[in-house]
């Protein structure tokens, strides 16, 4: 159980929260700016004054006054009309993420809500009560509607959960975990429905994700070099502080860290015909270190995003007031999950040149075609290379910008919306597929260091290819090959590569 102060919560936070499902709770110097958030709605809900979303309708009915007694139902239904997500249910771990950024949005003290909303799903994150949340439904303002609203039926004792990995109804899923559903009061479900919970969620998946991958890449990078016996010059460090860009910089020390000690390099310093490589190997800290320059700018956004009031109207306790904004829009989510688009994009399509590289005779100083010792009887990882090639084009399709599509909804009332939902949700596929292509050139890069013996890659270099054997053999005729990449692209998934080399690689914050 981690505890959180809203407005102070670091990437390093929900990262954790994320790869390792952590149950969170609010600390408790919160709770006082809650409880009087919670009692100026009371109030007004009291009054005769209209207040959006505390005694009227909701959207183009905001106009609509609603009676006192009705309030209880006005927030009921406004739960249940919403949940119209369709599309298959998103992973418990992204579930929970949402869970946790809602307890943070909430506990800003400006959402109006009782305290009792917080211990719910402070106790439903701890017990492992996970609400049923379709993928679809969302174009990211009012806010993340549909998907929340499948969250927030829960509390409620209404819509889908799992617990114990079944699915039940969510008041059964309450009462398996010795909860008790709540009726919601005034503006609650407002506060539980308005936000960019889902959107941003999905986008900090996709970046730990990316991110991930481009310290992967930067291993990856190093071993094609030395399977192609490139040139290490490009990396001098002067180069890159003459240009600036920090990611640069970074990416240049680390891939000359990861090289140093290679008997491979050091083979051909003299008498190496070749006057330069092809760019996917002499740009490389060029490319990649754009890709963590931009992914950096996109995770400052969403750890602001992530500390951040995001419901409406907000209850203002300096100013005594509550106004109604436009917080809930995610048009700053959305640029960030398209900027890690493109990021993705970018470290895949190198990556997939590297690949090409080394699989082609002729560019890859004297490696055997397609990396078989038995060119023409077998074809090697010919056609692995023709997938990565699918893979980065599916990739360029998918970068194109979600965020500059925006579409009227609710009867023109909401004119303007950010498609951060999709714009998010599109990360996880273009995230697999990256690294799928770096496990394609980790398996090549691999077998070209080893048709080099007995000349040998750096130190660091020759634990990522031990690594990589224990889970897949050297391949020394044709075989079915499926699994082998699947194996690849795991071992990229899960992180390791980084940490077996023991060099130390870039991070969020430069």
């Amino acid at each position: 159980m981690k505890t959180l102060i809203p407005s102070q919560v670091t990437l390093d936070d929900l990262a954790d929260i994320h790869w390792n499902q952590t149950a969170i709770r609010l600390d408790v110097s919160c709770r006082p700016a809650i409880e009087r958030a919670h009692q100026r709605i009371a109030a007004a809900a009291a009054g005769s004054d209209a207040v959006y979303g505390v005694n009227t309708g909701f959207g183009k009915l905001a106009s609509v006054k609603i009676a006192a007694e009705d309030t209880a139902v006005l927030q009921r239904n406004l739960i249940l009309s919403h949940c119209c997500g369709v599309g298959p249910a998103i992973s418990r771990r992204h579930a929970r993420l949402m869970m946790a950024l809602k307890l943070l949005s909430l506990g800003r003290g400006a959402s109006g809500v009782r305290l009792e909303i917080i211990d719910l799903l402070e106790a439903m994150l701890d017990t492992g009560v996970t609400p049923v949340i379709p993928a679809q439904g969302s174009v990211g303002a009012s806010g993340d509607l549909a998907p929340l609203a499948h969250l927030a039926a829960v509390l409620m004792g209404a819509g889908e959960a799992e617990f114990n990995d079944q699915i039940m109804p969510g008041a059964e899923a309450l009462s398996a975990a010795g909860l008790k559903p709540l009726e919601l009061g005034p503006k609650e479900g407002l506060a539980l429905i308005n936000g960019t919970q889902f959107s941003t969620a999905f986008a900090l998946a996709g970046l730990f994700g990316a991110w991930r991958a481009a310290q992967s890449a930067l291993v990856t990078s190093a071993l094609s070099t030395d399977a192609i016996m490139g040139s290490t010059a490009p990396l001098q460090p002067e180069i890159h502080e003459l240009r600036g860009h920090q990611g640069q910089i970074e990416a240049g020390v680390t891939m000359r860290a990861l090289l140093a000690g290679s008997v491979i390099r050091e083979s051909h310093r003299e008498g190496d015909t070749r006057v330069q490589d092809p760019y996917c190997i002499r740009c490389q800290p060029q490319v990649i270190g754009a890709a963590i320059d931009v992914m950096r700018q996109a995770a400052r956004t969403l750890e602001i995003e992530a500390n951040a009031a995001t419901d409406n109207p907000l209850v203002l306790s300096g100013a005594d007031l509550i106004v109604s904004g436009g917080n809930f829009h995610a048009e700053p989510v959305g640029f960030a999950a398209d900027m890690i688009a493109l990021a993705v994009a970018e470290i895949g399509a190198i990556a997939q040149r590297r690949i090409a590289l080394i699989v082609d005779p002729v560019l890859s100083h004297d490696l055997p075609p397609f990396l078989t010792p038995d060119p023409g009887l077998n074809s090697g990882y010919m056609i692995a290379e023709v997938t990565t090639a699918a893979l980065m084009s599916e990739n360029k399709h998918l970068a194109n910008p979600c965020v500059t599509d925006s579409t009227p909804t609710s009867a023109n009332q909401e004119d303007h919306v950010s498609m951060a939902a999709h714009g998010a949700r599109r990360l996880g596929q273009m995230v697999e597929n990256l690294e799928r292509i770096l496990g394609v050139e980790l398996l090549c890069a691999a077998q070209g260091v080893e048709f080099r013996a007995p000349l040998i890659t750096s130190p660091p270099l020759q634990r990522v290819v031990a690594r990589l054997r224990q889970d897949v053999t050297s391949l020394t005729e044709d075989r079915y090959l499926a699994p082998d990449l699947e194996r690849a692209g795991s071992l990229i998934a899960s992180g390791e590569l980084a940490a077996i080399t023991e060099i130390e690689m870039p991070e969020f914050a430069a």
